[in-house]
């Protein structure tokens, strides 16, 4: 196996800049929205294991990308947990009603049984895969929190204080959704992934002051159980601008991916030598060429001789053309 995005994490060196996708497998793809098209039920398609292999597969067979990054959803945990979740389109997740006792109470069992297939789906995936490093995530707490409660995407619908106001309900809620983090990232490991990326989606939403309590306490437990497992963990707690400093001075990840609004070149000169990946707007890849050249080379550029993993600083959208990451896996090939 090559294994170019964990030695760039855990030996800091490659001889080239490794590369991959968050969402590659997924809207942009024809391929993906034929089978999109045939299955409307979202979780179901996430919860059928020969279809979660294809679907992974899809962006491997155009283009020659370091890593599989396992076709499922941050909201498989919310699922397991019991509570109802349905995509609308358009409106993005719209999760049912939440059953507090129902969900601290939900045993392991059940939540393992309930999420079988998304293993099952790894397990085919790692056999057919040969030579390349196979990613597993997980939403963080806080992020999951919020879909919970929240009912759905918090873009134009927030209020810190309400979901703040009962701190031994949240309190015992996030301990659960931690308890069966670890539980989901260890069944993806045992299936075969060998990398695990944290999600913390919303985190830029927190105001600063609870930063502490609801993005790096419950991270770095999952963090450091995920360490005790061997396998290296890349954390993504999108939208924190100056507060990624702190968040890898306590959560310490093995590698951090970053977000486009945080400036590149301070934060690496700042990390000494702490893994990098991601940063480029996907935005900029619906622009022409010359602009997605010269975006692309600026990350290379400040990365040259940095342990750097080529990524954006989102996922793919889903207006982006095929020939577009086609393009950009060039020219980070071919960069010298």
């Amino acid at each position: 196996m090559k294994d170019t995005l964990r030695k760039c994490i855990k030996e800091k060196k490659t001889s080239y800049t490794p590369i991959w996708f968050m969402r590659q497998a997924g809207r942009y793809l024809p391929e993906f929205r034929e089978i999109r098209k045939k299955n409307t039920d979202f979780i179901k398609l996430c919860l059928n294991s020969n279809l979660v292999n294809e679907i992974t597969f899809q962006p491997l067979k155009r283009f020659d990308l370091d890593a599989a990054i396992i076709f499922s959803d941050i909201l498989m945990v919310p699922h397991g947990l019991g509570q109802e979740i349905e995509f609308k389109k358009g409106a993005g997740p719209i999760l049912g009603d939440i059953n507090i006792d129902k969900i601290i109470n939900t045993d392991p069992k059940d939540f393992v049984q309930k999420l079988l297939p998304v293993y099952e789906g790894i397990k085919k995936v790692r056999s057919n895969l040969k030579e390349k490093n196979l990613i597993g995530f997980a939403g963080a707490p806080w992020t999951l929190l919020l879909y919970m409660l929240n009912k759905g995407s918090p873009k134009n619908n927030f209020n810190f204080e309400k979901i703040n106001k009962d701190k031994s309900v949240i309190s015992k809620l996030l301990r659960k959704i931690e308890e069966m983090i670890c539980l989901h990232v260890d069944k993806q490991i045992g299936a075969g992934a060998d990398i695990i990326q944290i999600f913390d989606s919303w985190a830029g939403l927190l105001p600063k002051k609870e930063l502490s309590n609801y993005c790096y306490d419950p991270i770095l437990k999952i963090v450091e159980h995920i360490k005790s497992k061997n396998i290296p963990v890349i954390c993504f707690p999108k939208g924190i601008k100056e507060n990624y400093l702190d968040f890898c001075s306590t959560v310490k990840p093995d590698c951090i991916s970053i977000d486009y609004e945080i400036d590149p070149k301070w934060l690496k000169e700042k990390l000494n030598g702490l893994p990098i990946q991601g940063g480029l707007d996907p935005k900029i890849l619906l622009t022409d060429r010359e602009k997605i050249k010269k975006n692309t080379e600026n990350y290379l550029n400040i990365f040259k001789d940095y342990p750097y993993i080529f990524n954006l600083g989102h996922g793919v959208l889903p207006e982006i053309k095929p020939e577009t990451i086609e393009y950009i896996i060039k020219l980070v090939r071919d960069y010298k």
